[in-house]
């Protein structure tokens, strides 16, 4: 403000300069514009020859007011210049000294005028900042509260009710408000992850009570084996038998003990592969030449397939899958690999009833079994252990019916 003040003076006084030197230049003088050029109180102009006398001026200027410096220079051209007080004034002033002509005689023209009203508005203005400022902070201040807290209003809501959610309550879900912004897309983020939690706590939920069903079996089996014989009066026969009978519990808490092992340690990431390139071919051989049955397990020879797999890995998925054959399925069993963009697919293929279709989807989930179409013991685990070593190789697990009856399961590994 202060330097559009001082621009605004300045252009003024070059403004009133050139009138009045125009006017002195025709013989007029700076007395007869009074009242129109010149505001009494306010301007004020003066004419000095080069030896510094004052040859016409303004009431109530009467003498010099310039030094002999600055009327040389008045003489070459344009000077502004300040002064703190102007005789008959008595107030700050800024003068303009510039060159004119009066009677061919060449004279200094003086055209000032005073500060004060610059002044008066800066000081108006101080005064305005100095009081209106601080309201205006106040003013800031509060509106400022006021619309923070109107737009943390909806995210203390959803701190609110997640105080409140614990591991018994994650069906709950935070307050969402309507507006499309960060604080909704917030809310929906932690809406999909205590859905994700709770789906996850569900599933160790059901995995802690279907394990704990799946082991209650073997173990009460255990008990009344171990209480039998130990009962006096029994024959050699019948402790041999009850031996027998602990020990194929015992076998089968050993082999759920290691699956749920296996499965925990594939959750937290921790089931670690030692991979080479393997034959396909040679481990379809060594899986099929394990089994000695009544039911004929042939393996199909194709084109010669090598995968990186951890190879002990792949012997205990086929495994499963030609046991799970055999306990669920009827008939002939047949294991295959063949190459189906990029991936090798290992197969196994019986003879049976197939899957019931509304086993199919859930088939590779732990502890379930297939409906009466395809019975016969197991844990549930098998499958699951099988999913779980192909994903661990980045593969897949998948099954299905054939059309002319039986089930198909198979795995998919990457040939690269």
């Amino acid at each position: 403000m202060s330097s559009d003040l001082s621009r605004a003076l300045d252009q003024d006084l070059r403004g009133r300069g050139q009138d009045l030197s125009a006017l002195v230049a025709h013989g007029g003088t700076v007395q007869s514009t009074e009242g129109s050029l010149i505001e009494n109180g306010e301007s004020f102009a003066e004419v000095v020859d080069a030896q510094g006398r004052v040859l016409d001026a303004t009431r109530p200027i009467a003498h010099n007011l310039l030094t002999q410096s600055e009327l040389d220079s008045g003489l070459r051209g344009p000077l502004f210049t300040n002064r703190p007080s102007v005789p008959g004034l008595d107030e700050p002033a800024r003068l303009l000294a510039l060159p004119a002509t009066r009677g061919g005689e060449h004279v200094v023209l003086v055209v000032g005028a005073t500060r004060e009203n610059r002044a008066e508005t800066l000081s108006s203005l101080r005064a305005a900042f100095l009081i209106g400022g601080p309201i205006a902070l106040v003013l800031a201040a509060l509106g400022g509260y006021l619309l923070a807290g109107a737009a943390l209003r909806p995210i203390e809501s959803m701190r609110r009710r997640a105080a409140d959610i614990s591991a018994t309550s994650l069906d709950e879900r935070l307050p969402v408000p309507p507006a499309d912004d960060e604080v909704s897309r917030l809310g929906e983020t932690l809406n999909a992850m205590l859905a994700r939690l709770e789906d996850g706590l569900e599933r160790e939920r059901r995995f802690v009570a279907d394990a704990s069903h799946e082991l209650r079996t073997p173990l009460a089996l255990l008990k009344t084996e171990l209480a039998l014989a130990s009962k006096p009066g029994r024959s050699e026969e019948e402790l041999r038998a009850a031996i027998e009978a602990a020990a194929e519990a015992t076998d089968r808490l050993t082999r759920i003990a290691d699956d749920l092992l296996l499965l925990a340690r594939a959750e937290q990431g921790g089931l670690r592969l030692k991979t080479e390139q393997v034959d396909v071919m040679d481990v379809l051989e060594e899986v099929g030449g394990r089994f000695r049955t009544d039911r004929k397990i042939s393996v199909a020879h194709g084109d010669p397939l090598v995968v990186p797999a951890d190879r002990l890995r792949l012997e205990q998925a086929l495994t499963n899958l030609v046991d799970n054959a055999l306990r669920h399925g009827k008939g002939a069993i047949t294991v295959s690999a063949v190459a189906e963009n990029g991936t090798a697919e290992l197969h196994v293929v019986d003879e049976g009833a197939g899957f019931g279709e509304g086993f199919l989807p859930q088939a590779f989930e732990r502890f379930t079994r297939g409906d009466e179409s395809r019975e016969g013991g197991g844990s549930g685990l098998g499958l699951s252990i099988v999913a779980t070593i192909a994903r661990a190789h980045h593969g897949s697990a998948c099954a299905a019916n054939l059309p002319g009856g039986g089930a198909d399961v198979w795995i998919s590994l990457p040939l690269r």
